[in-house]
């Protein structure tokens, strides 16, 4: 009977959520089309912004989307300097890398300036640290610089349930971080040595960004998270304050007199806050429904 309940209820749960796609978002996208083909036309103005905002927020998994946006901004003439708005805990390596390696070649063209809006840690400070400048809120997190590698061991789970592994393989560490059972001492000492490897890789850039001292490293890289007042006394940010101290940091180091910003494109910007609208009613549907 219980099982029935539980049941009906991840049923009406599913039936909400498709009733919400359904009821709502092919209005919205025929709302979007209507603001297209009849107002957007009507405000179109000429485009005399000379500074742009870039935001980086969320786990960072990919970085085609971040390195479009670092491009187009690179690549305007009549931008003469970036923002970038931080508030990621960070993600993968490589796409932080990468974003890390777009930032300085921007950087080297155009001023930039990041802003720590919430959290700039782990794989986000690496994409940031090659900013000209960083400014951090004063409830921002920041640091976070350090490596970690983990996976569970399901081999009791396993046994329990009477489930068992068959392999083939070639090369010895080829299991090296499988969750079927506990690592060997030479699979440990493997990862341990790619971890160090990664974690001397990203100590060693943001050494070279931030002009820090590396016979210091565990005043600043050990994977500690420093509020925007002790992440500035430790060299990982210039200054404490808001987004608007930001901006002014960025047209004194771009030399703006007068700065105009950069409006979204009209269709990003409808498509993001359709995108909020439908994650609020999606959120409200989950946590209003109960499966009993």
């Amino acid at each position: 009977m219980e099982k029935e309940k539980q049941k009906m209820g991840l049923f009406t749960l599913i039936k909400n959520i498709l009733g919400f796609i359904q009821n709502h978002f092919k209005a919205m996208i025929f709302l979007l089309i209507c603001y297209l083909v009849f107002i957007a036309p009507n405000n179109v103005k000429v485009d005399n912004a000379n500074l742009i905002r870039i935001d980086l927020s969320g786990v960072i998994l990919e970085s085609d989307t971040m390195l479009e946006s670092i491009n187009k901004a690179s690549q305007n003439p009549n931008i003469k300097g970036v923002l970038l708005v931080v508030d990621s805990p960070g993600g993968a390596v490589a796409p932080s890398l990468e974003i890390s390696m777009a930032i300085k070649r921007l950087s080297e063209r155009k001023p930039v300036v990041a802003y720590a809006a919430g959290t700039m840690a782990s794989g986000s400070y690496y994409a940031s640290a090659n900013a000209d400048y960083i400014v951090a809120n004063p409830g921002a997190m920041i640091g976070s610089i350090g490596v970690i590698m983990q996976t569970v061991n399901i081999e009791e789970l396993a046994k329990k349930i009477g489930i068992s592994e068959q392999i083939v393989r070639a090369g010895d560490f080829k299991e090296a971080g499988t969750i079927m059972r506990k690592w060997t001492k030479e699979e440990r000492d493997s990862l341990q040595e790619l971890v160090d490897d990664i974690y001397s890789l990203f100590v060693d850039d943001i050494v070279a960004a931030r002009g820090l001292e590396k016979e210091k490293v565990n005043e600043f890289a050990n994977a500690r998270v420093f509020i925007a007042a002790k992440a500035k006394t430790a060299g990982l940010i210039d200054e404490v304050g808001s987004i608007e101290d930001a901006k002014e940091a960025l047209a004194r180091i771009a030399d703006i007199q007068n700065p105009e910003w950069k409006e979204p494109d009209l269709i990003d910007k409808l498509s993001k806050k359709l995108a909020s609208q439908a994650k609020s009613e999606i959120s409200s549907l989950l946590f209003g429904v109960r499966a009993y």
